[in-house]
């Protein structure tokens, strides 16, 4: 059991730091954004479960198994004592995680909540404040000269534009713009960047949770920019980008750092995916090589990943021996 919990414990520590910061400074998730996306949700997954694991497995030790050692303790809840082979680490290492999964399980679900009202709020507004796009019912259109475009997730889903958006750009820009916004909708990021805000918000002191929130906002903007892309064209989407920037997206950028502006990160990720967009234009052929070869090995990758921890989940249930 101490070989488990030093396994899961390694794991937990390079999970947690260096493989996130490599990933985070990389240059190749930008021209494969969707299996850098499986990857960092691979590592979120599989963090959790190692640090959770390693403490199951160090409490469990006495026992030799997790069903053994609550069959021990849990009638010394009620009557006592605490088996003596239960020393102080072990007892501080069941504790602590339950503690950690009950809060990250919560926070995950205030955070759900929360989002769910926030949509509904926002349904409501746009219903009142705007009106249908002609010929496109699914798009509303607010009266207010600012350039702004963003979407409404839900089971009814909704792409909201204003005048100001409208009156500067032209047909292909604007036709990008609506395409951008519904293949977030579309490929459903909201509940991606939702799982990660959760983390985030359940451990905000943990520089890497940070991180990991900003990298998946950012690629699941590129996601949107391929979609757009497939359907408009690179240069209308470049364009429209160039003009009104990442307007409607503030929110979704966390702080670069404790007391940086949300702006600072939406810039440093506006220009990222320009010189993408760039790139794209210039060399094809160089995106079409990598995502050819790339995506098998990260997706490998991602499975062991998480196979790892739940092997250990095995040992410490006592299924594996």
């Amino acid at each position: 059991m101490l070989l488990v919990a030093g396994v899961l414990g390694a794991l937990a520590l390079a999970l947690a730091w260096p493989v996130p910061v490599l990933l985070s400074r990389a240059a190749w998730p930008a021209r494969a954004p969707a299996v850098a996306l499986a990857l960092w949700q691979s590592i979120a997954l599989a963090g959790g479960l190692s640090m959770i694991g390693c403490l199951l497995a160090l409490g469990s030790e006495p026992a030799g198994s997790l069903p053994a050692a609550v069959a021990q303790l849990a009638p010394a809840l009620l009557e006592g004592p605490i088996p003596p082979a239960y020393g102080a680490l072990a007892i501080a290492a069941l504790a602590i995680a339950g503690a950690v999964a009950l809060l990250l399980m919560l926070n995950l679900a205030f955070t759900a909540v929360r989002a769910e009202r926030e949509r509904r709020r926002q349904h409501q507004l746009v219903d009142v404040l705007s009106d249908p796009l002609p010929g496109d019912p699914r798009t509303r259109v607010l009266a207010h000269p600012v350039p702004l475009a963003y979407c409404v997730p839900g089971i009814r889903t909704t792409t909201v534009l204003t005048d100001g958006l409208i009156e500067v750009l032209d047909r292909d820009e604007l036709a990008a713009v609506i395409a951008h916004e519904r293949t977030h909708l579309d490929q459903l990021h909201h509940l991606v960047r939702l799982a990660f805000r959760a983390w985030h918000s359940a451990i905000p002191w943990f520089p890497i949770a940070n991180r990991a929130e900003r990298s998946v906002v950012t690629l699941t903007e590129m996601l949107a920019d391929d979609g757009a892309r497939r359907q408009v064209g690179t240069d209308a989407l470049r364009r429209a980008l160039l003009r009104v920037g990442d307007a409607g997206e503030s929110e979704a950028f966390p702080d670069a750092a404790p007391g940086a502006s949300p702006d600072a990160a939406m810039l440093a990720a506006r220009l990222e995916r320009l010189d993408r967009l760039e790139a794209a234009a210039v060399d094809r052929r160089v995106e079409d090589g990598l995502a050819r070869t790339l995506p098998g090995l990260v997706l490998a990758a991602s499975v062991v990943l998480v196979a790892v921890p739940l092997a250990g989940y095995a040992a410490v249930l006592g299924i594996l021996p």
